[in-house]
Order: C-alpha cells, then sequence, then structure tokens
C-alpha cells in the first residue's frame, strides 16, 4: 500500500483473483485451458496446503469433496496433541465437506500437464462453517467489521530468505550462490546489484506469478544475505491472505527451478535478520468509500487512534498467531533488527507500529509484528482483531515514539509456552476466535513446543557437555 495509493482506490475489494464467480464459469473457465487435474487444497492451522489432486471430470462429477477433521489438528512435525479438558479431538476422526470457492480458481504453472488449483472452505457434516479452519477464522473478523459497515484494506509485505540446499538439518543454512558464482557475506539492504545476482530466479517468479493472477507490487533485496522482499498491492483481506498462501508456494517452486530453497522461516540463519510478515491496514466506510481513518480536513480520527491502542493492548495476547514457531522467537533477540515492543510512531522502524507518511485518504497502520512463517490468513484475522477491539472499546494509545526504540522495554513475549499462555487467557480474543480454536491452536502448540525439547541443540553440547 504505498503512500499515494489510497485505501478507496479498491473498485471492488471482492474482485477475485481470476474473476471467476461460479461453477459454471469454472467449467468454461477450464474446459478452455483445457485442464487435466485441480489441486483441490486448503490451508491448514501452519498455513501448509493440504488437499486432494482430481482429475477435471472426476472434480465436477463427483460428491462433496471430504477429508479427515484431523487435518486442523495437526502439528508442523505431522504428529496430533493428547485430548484435554479444552482441547477435544474427533473421536473417529469423520470427515468435514469442503466447498470450492471458485475466485481463487487458478492455474499451477510449475506443473508439466495443465493443471489447475482451487482453495477450499471447510464445513461440518451440519454445514456450518468449521470454526478452526484458518480461512474461516478471517471470515469471521472481516463479519465484525461488515456488520459496522466497515471494509478493511490491507497490504503484506513478505520477506523470504534463499539459502542453498540442505539436505542434512544438523548442519547451518547458506546463502547461495548467484550469477557471479559467490554467495553474499554482507548486508546488502535495497542493493540493486545484490538483486541482479538472481536475475534469473526473479524472472521465474514474475512469470509464474503473472500466469497465477497473482500481483507484485514491488521486489527488493532486504538486510540479510540473500534476503527478498515482495510487496503485495493492497486489497481486500480475503484475496490477499489467499495471494501470500499461493505466493509461498510460488516462491519455493521457483527457487527449486534454480536448485535453491527459498524458505520463510522466521530466523533461519542465527548471524542475519530474521524474516517479517508486515502487515499495512486501513479501514473504509463501506457506504461512503473513505478511509475512517482520516476526518474531513486530513486529521487523525479517534477510530484511527482507538485502532492503534487495540493493537497496542491485544498484540502480546495474540503474538502466538504472529509468531507460532519455536523459532519465531528468535527473531525477537537483542541484536535483531525486528521491534521489540508495542509502541508506535510516525514512520519509526523501531517501533512494533509504524504509521507511515502517507496522504489522508492512504492513511494506514503498519503492524510490524508478524514473522514470515505466521499463517497469513491467522495473522491478517489476529491484527484486525486487535484494531476492532480498540475501536469498540474506545480505547487511547499513548504517546508516539519518535525516538530510537530498539532498547526500550520489551512487551512481548520470548517464547512460545508464554505465548500461548496469554492467549488462552485473553477472554477477548477467546470471544472473537471461538473457544474451539483457542483450545486447538493451544493444544497443537504445546505438542510442537514438547516436540521441540525432545530435541539436543548443538548449543548444548557445545557448553555444557564437558563444563557442567
Amino acid at each position: 500500500m504505498t503512500a499515494d495509493a489510497p485505501a478507496s482506490e479498491i473498485q471492488n475489494p471482492s474482485d477475485s483473483l481470476r474473476g471467476v464467480p461460479d461453477v459454471d464459469a469454472a467449467r468454461e473457465w477450464l474446459n478452455a485451458r483445457n485442464i487435466q487435474d485441480i489441486e483441490c487444497i486448503v490451508p491448514d492451522i501452519a498455513g501448509v496446503a493440504r488437499g486432494k489432486m482430481m482429475p477435471t471430470g472426476k472434480f465436477f462429477s463427483g460428491p462433496v469433496m471430504t477429508m479427515p477433521a484431523s487435518i486442523f489438528a495437526q502439528t508442523i512435525s505431522g504428529d496430533y496433541p493428547e485430548d484435554d479438558d479444552r482441547f477435544q479431538h474427533n473421536a473417529t476422526d469423520g470427515d468435514l465437506y469442503f466447498r470450492p470457492d471458485y475466485s481463487t480458481l487458478t492455474t499451477v504453472p510449475w506443473e508439466t500437464d495443465p493443471t489447475a488449483q482451487l482453495i477450499h472452505d471447510a464445513y461440518t457434516r451440519e454445514g456450518d462453517p468449521l470454526e478452526t479452519a484458518p480461512r474461516n477464522v478471517l471470515k469471521r473478523v472481516l463479519k465484525l467489521y461488515e456488520d459496522k459497515g466497515w471494509e478493511p484494506v490491507i497490504a503484506p509485505e513478505i520477506e523470504f530468505y534463499l539459502v542453498r540446499p540442505n539436505t542434512d538439518p544438523d548442519y547451518p543454512l547458506e546463502p547461495p550462490r548467484g550469477r557471479s558464482g559467490r554467495p553474499e557475506v554482507g548486508r546488502q539492504s535495497y542493493s540493486i546489484s545484490a538483486l541482479n545476482e538472481f536475475d534469473d530466479l526473479i524472472d521465474d517468479i514474475y512469470d509464474l506469478s503473472e500466469q497465477q493472477g497473482l500481483e507484485i507490487d514491488t521486489m527488493i533485496h532486504e538486510e540479510g544475505a540473500a534476503q527478498m522482499e515482495i510487496n503485495l498491492r493492497h486489497g481486500n483481506p480475503l484475496a490477499l491472505a489467499d495471494q501470500v498462501f499461493l505466493f509461498k508456494r510460488t516462491i519455493r517452486e521457483a527457487a527449486l527451478r534454480h536448485e535453491m530453497y527459498a524458505t520463510f522461516m522466521s530466523k533461519p540463519m542465527s548471524n542475519q535478520p530474521g524474516s517479517a510478515m508486515h502487515i499495512h491496514q486501513s479501514v473504509v466506510d463501506k457506504e461512503t468509500g473513505l478511509n475512517i481513518f482520516a476526518g474531513e480536513n486530513g486529521e487523525e480520527t479517534p477510530l484511527f487512534l482507538s485502532f492503534i491502542a487495540g493493537h497496542q493492548k491485544y498484540l502480546p495476547k495474540v503474538s502466538c498467531i504472529m509468531a507460532p514457531f519455536v523459532n519465531s522467537y528468535r527473531r525477537f533477540s537483542k541484536t535483531s533488527t525486528a521491534p521489540v515492543n508495542v509502541y508506535w510512531g510516525y514512520d519509526n522502524r523501531t517501533v512494533g507500529l509504524r504509521v507511515p507518511y502517507s496522504n489522508a485518504q492512504a492513511r494506514r497502520l503498519e503492524n510490524r509484528i508478524p514473522g514470515s512463517d505466521a499463517n497469513p490468513y491467522l495473522a491478517i484475522a489476529a491484527s484486525l482483531a486487535c484494531g476492532y477491539l480498540g475501536i469498540v472499546n474506545g480505547l487511547k494509545p499513548d504517546s508516539p515514539k519518535a525516538d530510537d526504540c530498539t532498547d526500550r522495554a520489551r512487551s512481548l513475549p520470548r517464547g512460545l509456552p508464554e505465548a500461548l499462555g496469554k492467549f488462552e487467557k485473553a477472554d477477548e480474543m477467546i470471544e472473537v476466535f471461538g473457544e474451539k480454536f483457542v483450545a486447538t491452536y493451544r493444544a497443537i502448540k504445546y505438542e510442537e513446543f514438547e516436540t521441540f525439547m525432545s530435541v539436543i541443540s548443538p548449543w548444548e553440547r557445545e557448553y555444557l557437555l564437558l563444563n557442567v
């Protein structure tokens, strides 16, 4: 969302990626492209694409797609948490129903045979939206805004690293070699020559994205060695979450073509900066089309200040969504460039909440807390939920910070268990997200933490083996 791109610029915020509105149009679209197979996909809690591949003919002639309920209770390592008094998994692992959202229909340009991909929504056997499906969670938050006559507009910025192929997890990751034949060793923020080292890969990213109808606003080289950032054009939160979900698949596939890995780990290398997913947010009045953050004379509105205050109060309570893995909290280390606080300021990148300079209609808040490893549906939902609660509760922020806040008091949890403890006790967030989602998310993340704790790190062997 650039400074001269007002939130009201969107002609139709619900426009689809490909403009395919229904099953008849989808059938025509697929036939025109001779699509033979369809990847029927759904993002799980971690943002991993789950689903089924099926021939196009079977897709239209077969029954509603089903998959077991356990796909929304699976950890990143493929395990399942044990039931407790709050988390009760479907004991029989019965089927859920999945309905396609035809607005997401697009090609899979890296497949050799003509293939399409189509994002689905999860429903119970009774026909209710599944409370734990991330896409439904975001829809639930967007409904809160809709009931107020508002429409959020967001623009994500996604950072990622290119690394040399690494098949042994015991070895640290390393930057890849560019066209010069040498890996990067220094900081190259905004360097065009460093970006040009990977021209062929970047061309593939743009080409694959264009074939899917994904719109890249800008691409830059970030601070880390072979660290990139892609900025997406501003728009409807659900459509942009879909795009981030598909972009991650696309960038990984493009990197593999060039014998590299693309990783969205929050902190993949100990001596390099972490990777973030900054979220720019504004809110439009649906009736007038005007940004509710700006008054008639361009002044900041009380709604904007309350939106900021909501983030200040509630971001620590949803940090387990913004930083969903054990590795995520390494990004908030003392020497990191990532914000460790929820202060706010004008064009200040040392605070967690930045107000970029812009004209009044483009006024927005940039949430700099989420990591690039966050599920885009959940991170956007959580960020918008913070702002919404700030508005409806009439909260007021503290004064904006104009100085360097890098070493100011930390207000964010420093580890996953602490973050989960805040989330599961936040009554306002439980009401927004639903008890079932909070209990499921909590159980998954505690199980992942226990799995992590079973692994002995090189640091422990280095400093404890012969010294304690």
